[in-house]
C-alpha cells in the first residue's frame, strides 16, 4: 500500500511540475512568439499553391467518374426509365453519386482558392455547381430528365476545361462503393 502511495505522489509531482514548466515557457514575448510563426513562407505559399491543384485534381476527377459512371452512363443505358432492369438500384446509386459529385465539386472550388490561376478559372463555375445541390435527390426519386442529367455533365465538363486551362488537368477516377456512400 505505501507503495501505491508514493507511486502516486511522484506522478503528481511530475505532472505539476511539466504543467508549471510549460505554463512559464508561455509568456507575454512576441518577440520570437506567435507573430514570427503566423508569417508564411514563399517555401509554404508554393507548397499550399502545389497541394490546391493536387486537391483540386483529386477531388474534381472523383467528381467527374461518380458523374459518368453512375449517372450519365446509366442513363443513356435507358436505366432509369420505367420498367428497366434495376431501375431501382440504378437510381438510388444515382441519387448517392449526385449528393457525392456535388461534395466533390464544391471542395474542390474550394481547393481552387489556393492557387491565383486556378481561381480565375474555377470561379464563373459556382454558380453550375450550385445549381446540381438538388438533383442527387431528383435522381434518387427518379424524377430526373434529359436535361438534369446534361447538366452534370456540363458541369463537369466545365471544371475540367477549367483546370486544364490552368494546368491542373482533371481525370476522371470512380470512387468506390464506399467513398460513395460514405
Amino acid at each position: 500500500m505505501p507503495r501505491t502511495v508514493s507511486r502516486g505522489v511522484v506522478a503528481l509531482l511530475l505532472s505539476c511540475t511539466l504543467l508549471l514548466t510549460t505554463a512559464a515557457c508561455d509568456g507575454d514575448d512576441d518577440a520570437q512568439g506567435a507573430g514570427a510563426a503566423v508569417t508564411p513562407t514563399s517555401t509554404g505559399t508554393f507548397e499550399q499553391q502545389k497541394l490546391a491543384k493536387t486537391r483540386f485534381v483529386a477531388n474534381a476527377g472523383l467528381a467527374a467518374g461518380a458523374a459518368y459512371q453512375w449517372i450519365v452512363k446509366p442513363y443513356r443505358a435507358g436505366k432509369f426509365q420505367k420498367g428497366a432492369d434495376g431501375r431501382t438500384l440504378a437510381l438510388v446509386k444515382a441519387g448517392l453519386a449526385g449528393a457525392f459529385t456535388y461534395n466533390r465539386l464544391k471542395a474542390a472550388v474550394n481547393n481552387a482558392k489556393g492557387d491565383p490561376l486556378l481561381s480565375k478559372a474555377v470561379a464563373p463555375l459556382s454558380a453550375g455547381i450550385e445549381s446540381l445541390k438538388d438533383l442527387g435527390t431528383k435522381l434518387r426519386k427518379g424524377e430526373a430528365g434529359a436535361a438534369d442529367v446534361g447538366a452534370f455533365e456540363s458541369v463537369i465538363n466545365s471544371v475540367k476545361d477549367a483546370g486544364k486551362s490552368a494546368g491542373a488537368e482533371v481525370v476522371d477516377k470512380v470512387p468506390s462503393a464506399s467513398q460513395l456512400g460514405g
